[in-house]
């Protein structure tokens, strides 16, 4: 089921790196030559969306290594690790292209209409909603935090290439300024998002707990032993997608180490069948 996420991962990040590679060449070659703001916007949106396929292709292979001596809980942080790095990217990018839209909406724009501003539009749209079906069919299936990135990225697209498009069209009625309203509108989607991503991983960095349904499964799983009279410690670490769960189980002092361990291994044995569990620890105290 591991080496299967981490397949399905990569091949989202090549076919991210692909099609975005192709996006950006036309995007930018159009965008240039006709001076639409939103469309050299879109085009660097694309170079951003090369980078977010490569850190996905970069992480997952990270991620997908065994756990060492060196990490002992395996290598699943770098998931989030690297998209936190789309994050910061996103946000970068449109950091960029928002100073550049509002100067273009101050000082003006000599956009050009060119039909084919609406043929990378439309090819544009088509890519990106491809892209996104199976990224988002992916996700539902592992539930990978890249694969959760680059689906809302390519989602993300087709909205903004959507305005990009109806943008190109108004100026067939020499409305011009509301290129610089797209493209200051992508921009601040793209900020968005960059923030969304960045502080998602973030949390999971700083080993935010499971959420209360999951310990609530977790406990009432212990409790449902009798040799357990009560649960002193509860906590959780996050390792890739899954958590490290750590419990105290109190039993009778009276109860032989044997018997006591195998109680503790029974349980670990049981939480962990759960598929958020990567590993359960179970120390014993006896009461």
């Amino acid at each position: 089921m591991e080496k299967e996420r981490f397949t399905i991962t990569k091949k989202a990040g090549i076919y991210g790196m692909i099609g975005n590679i192709l996006l950006l060449i036309l995007k930018g070659m159009v965008g240039f030559l006709t001076h639409s703001q939103a469309m050299i916007a879109d085009a660097f949106n694309s170079a951003g969306d090369i980078f977010a396929s490569l850190m996905t292709f970069i992480g997952n292979k990270i991620a997908s290594e065994p756990n060492d001596e060196d990490h002992n809980f395996g290598h699943g942080k770098a998931e989030y690790l690297f998209s936190m790095f789309i994050g910061i990217s996103m946000i970068l990018v449109a950091s960029k292209l928002l100073y550049d839209s509002a100067m273009t909406f101050i000082i003006g724009s000599d956009l050009q209409f060119s039909w084919s501003l609406l043929f990378v539009c439309a090819v544009t749209i088509i890519t990106k909603f491809s892209l996104f079906l199976y990224t988002k069919h992916s996700y539902q299936l592992h539930k990978n935090i890249l694969l959760e990135a680059n689906m809302k990225d390519h989602r993300n697209d087709c909205i903004v290439t959507s305005f990009t498009l109806l943008s190109s069209i108004f100026t067939l009625f020499h409305v011009f300024w509301l290129d610089s309203i797209v493209g200051f509108g992508i921009s601040i989607w793209i900020c968005y998002t960059g923030i969304t991503i960045f502080m998602e991983s973030y949390r999971v960095l700083m080993d935010i707990s499971v959420d209360e349904k999951t310990k609530d499964v977790i406990l009432n799983l212990a409790r449902v032993y009798p040799e357990i009279k009560s649960i002193q410690n509860f906590s959780s670490s996050p390792v890739g997608a899954k958590y490290t769960i750590f419990l105290t189980i109190c039993v009778d002092g009276n109860m032989s180490t044997f018997e006591s361990h195998k109680l503790a291994d029974d349980l670990e044995k049981t939480v962990s069948t759960l598929d958020i569990v990567y590993k359960t620890i179970v120390h014993v105290e006896p009461v």
